[in-house]
């Protein structure tokens, strides 16, 4: 099996290290040579993913695979960083790593031109990736991202649901157990309890758990009620959530990206040898 996989590079020269030089300026000395050494996966390049990608590159990571088969449409707009007039109709992957080889021209990129799934999940994410942001909404997705990264001992950030949130400063981060207000993370704790062994919060007796065991994901979500659109609070029949989905603002979108991405840059710093 094999996917449509693009590696894109630019030619045009860069000073990196001027372009880049307010991160030596915060994080230290080996700043660009510890990021640009890192490879880091984003899955679904949409309102979270795309905005993600690019704080990356704007990071300067060194190599970056994209991985999407959606395409632009003009309802991205509102929420997508890629999402222009001139874009409508494009690939989100090549529209995508255009934009991040103007930002750093030195950014390897691979597109992987699909949608993630069981069945593919170990060749859209092979071994040796310095972490995976999964800015999905399918749920067999979130599933296999979770089990591959436990399997290879990848690093690991999946983002919740953006839709039908507005308050940006309500954005958390924890482990899937401590997870609230997100249905999308909710579910995703259930297939992992229910489906592969996770810990339960209830014993073998159904007795709630005095501490429930941590799941080991580590998670992003907004801590606040989803709001739902008015056609759904008055169960109007001609739409519905296969057909009309949740409202969404580039204020959490992009705040959500920008979280995963902090979270990926902090721990790539972190971890890397300091001389």
């Amino acid at each position: 099996m094999s996917l449509p996989q693009t590696e894109i590079t630019y030619d045009t020269p860069a000073d990196v290290e001027r372009r880049f030089a307010g991160l030596l300026r915060l994080y230290g000395p080996q700043t660009l040579e510890c990021l640009g050494a890192a490879h880091v996966a984003v899955v679904g390049i949409g309102g979270v993913g795309s905005w993600a990608a690019e704080a990356l590159a704007r990071n300067a990571v060194g190599a970056l695979t994209l991985v999407d088969l959606d395409h632009i449409a003009e309802s991205n707009v509102n929420r997508q960083v890629h999402a222009l007039t001139q874009t409508l109709g494009e690939s989100k992957v090549l529209a995508m790593s255009e934009r991040i080889l103007a930002i750093n021209p030195q950014c390897r990129i691979s597109t992987i031109d699909d949608f993630l799934t069981p069945e593919n999940v170990e060749l859209c994410l092979p071994a040796g990736l310095s972490a995976v942001i999964d800015c999905t909404d399918q749920m067999a997705a979130k599933v296999a991202m979770v089990l591959h990264a436990k399997a290879c001992n990848t690093p690991l950030i999946v983002c919740g649901g953006a839709g039908g949130k507005t308050d940006s400063l309500a954005l958390r981060t924890g482990d899937l157990v401590e997870a609230t207000h997100d249905a999308l993370l909710a579910r995703l704790r259930n297939v992992l309890r229910r489906s592969h062994g996770y810990p339960r919060a209830v014993d073998s007796q159904g007795q709630m758990r005095k501490r429930v065991a941590k799941l080991g994901v580590r998670v992003l979500w907004v801590d606040q009620p989803t709001i739902l659109p008015a056609a759904w609070q008055q169960n109007d029949p001609l739409q519905g959530l296969s057909c009309a989905g949740y409202g969404s603002s580039v204020n959490v979108t992009a705040s959500m990206g920008f979280a995963a991405a902090n979270l990926v840059v902090q721990q790539l710093l972190a971890h890397y040898p300091k001389n």
